[in-house]
């Protein structure tokens, strides 16, 4: 059966370039279009579609807005389209927050230099999120701040780390990552003892305003690495967009590399790459942690962190928004401890 999709956006020139690049996939059936977010409410409850694309500015109601209402009556995979600006960047979050599952840029240029390129992955991304397959879990919208009930008490059964037999947790994640980073980030008290690495799909213009958004809401210190950062307990270093992130050892620190992207590398920046850098430095002792997403990037990192003793945690399938990711470590046996989302902040604490 094809997935059904409804395409939102006020312009109709948008529209139609949308239902037509969607409509060259024989799995991908476009139902319906809605020029503004409050039709696009009224055509969710009446042409109930598998996945809604969701422009951010639209008159009537915005795109923000509409996720949330959306989220509240009938939840549904949505994926939004965003302008790569400063000011995208931050509706786009907004949007996450609301219940968005994932983004696109608007100038399919943005995508891939290459327009095929650019058209197959976005019947791709609509097939993952439409996909019975692939595990999207449908959130309620987050709270804006920390004033939400208690979390669920970690089970007696798993046992929180000791962390001074750690130097570095390392934590890697894509569709859905946002919302999962901003609840396992303020979990941690001001004076956690261990630096923390942030490896986030995500552009380039995305990445400054997620680092500062998170630092907003968490008591440690959350900021974008950049070149030469010593790593610090107490912070965590969030891999810039379009970029790659690997430590270097020193005899008295450990160090931030951020380097161009070669080419042929898919992910920018890219789990992989992070914690083979990781692991290439033997003394490094790792608690590894593969968090929700599309694809398998941090699976072949995670089996070299583990041949050097590498503790590896995955999120469990129920909470996450696409059990990609934290499935392929899962299924090749890398996997130490797998944890609903709710219960990995506070586990993270480590022992009292």
């Amino acid at each position: 059966m094809a997935i059904r999709v409804l395409v939102v956006d006020d312009s109709a020139f948008f529209r139609k370039v949308v239902s037509e690049i969607l409509a060259t996939d024989s799995s991908i059936e476009v139902i319906g279009t809605a020029n503004d977010g409050q039709e696009a409410i009224e055509r969710t409850q009446e042409l109930k579609p598998d996945v809604i694309t969701m422009d951010i500015e639209m008159p009537v109601m915005d795109g923000i807005t509409s996720v949330r209402k959306i989220m509240e009556v009938r939840p549904t995979p949505i994926l939004m389209f965003s302008t790569l600006t400063t000011d995208g960047a931050k509706a786009t979050l907004n949007a996450l927050d609301a219940g968005a599952a994932d983004f696109l840029p608007k100038r399919f240029e943005d995508i891939s230099k290459n327009k095929e390129e650019a058209k197959r992955l976005l019947c791709e991304r609509v097939r993952i999120l439409g996909s019975k397959r692939a595990h999207v879990h449908l959130r309620k919208p987050v709270a804006e701040k920390k004033e939400s009930a208690p979390a669920p008490a970690r089970p007696a059964s798993i046992k929180a780390p000791t962390l001074s037999d750690y130097d570095i947790v390392a934590i890697g994640t894509s569709t859905g990552g946002p919302v999962a980073l901003q609840e396992v980030l303020t979990k941690l008290p001001a004076d956690y003892p261990l630096p923390v690495l942030l490896i986030q799909h995500m552009p380039a213009s995305f990445t400054p305003s997620f680092a500062q958004r998170l630092d907003q809401q968490c008591e440690i210190t959350i900021k974008e690495a950049i070149d030469g950062d010593v790593l610090k307990p107490a912070t965590a270093y969030l891999a810039p967009g379009g970029k790659q992130m690997t430590i270097e050892d020193k005899k008295t620190s450990k160090v931030i590399r951020i380097s161009e992207s070669k080419p042929g590398q898919t992910y920018k920046p890219s789990v992989d790459i992070t914690f083979k850098s990781i692991a290439d430095t033997e003394s490094i002792n790792t608690l590894a942690i593969i968090l929700t997403g599309m694809g398998a990037d941090g699976c072949e990192g995670a089996r070299e962190l583990k041949q050097n003793g590498a503790t590896v945690w995955a999120q469990d399938e129920d909470s996450c928004v696409v059990y990609g990711m934290p499935a392929a470590v899962a299924k090749a046996g890398l996997v130490d401890l797998v944890l609903p989302l709710s219960n990995i902040g506070d586990t993270l604490k480590g022992k009292e």
